[in-house]
């Protein structure tokens, strides 16, 4: 008789301690397989290959980049098909100022190898939100 009411207190004090857990696993929102806020390379991945560099000269020819992944001071070319996009829209290059923190599309030069850029960003780019 003790046996079998010491049998009865252990299942129901199991079925008291498992039912609010149960409850608890409902309001829990569900896990992202990313980060917390969404996954990091869908933004990020468009800027990839690209060069950045903080601007320390500019002229209508060139700019030369600082703080690069190279860790040198890199001359870029610029030329008449080099587009310039600022805070997601177009722009000019009189709108770049040293001390703007830039990523360039380059391409290597065919005669001297030298860096000529397709492309110059700055600012925020406005990404779709999904």
């Amino acid at each position: 008789m003790k046996l079998q009411t010491i049998m009865m207190v252990i299942a129901l004090g199991v079925a008291c301690l498992a039912a609010p857990a149960a409850a608890q696993d409902d309001k829990n929102p569900p896990k992202s397989s990313n980060a917390r806020f969404g996954d990091p390379t869908s933004t990020g991945r468009m800027y990839q290959g690209y060069l950045y560099g903080v601007i320390k000269e500019l002229n209508p020819s060139e700019m030369v980049l600082t703080q690069t992944a190279a860790g040198t001071d890199q001359t870029i070319r610029l030329g008449k098909k080099t587009k310039f996009v600022q805070d997601g829209k177009t722009s000019s290059l009189d709108k770049f100022k040293a001390g703007d923190k830039v990523w360039v599309d380059v391409d290597k030069g065919k005669k001297a190898g030298d860096l000529v850029a397709k492309k110059v960003v700055a600012g925020v780019d406005l990404v779709a939100v999904p």
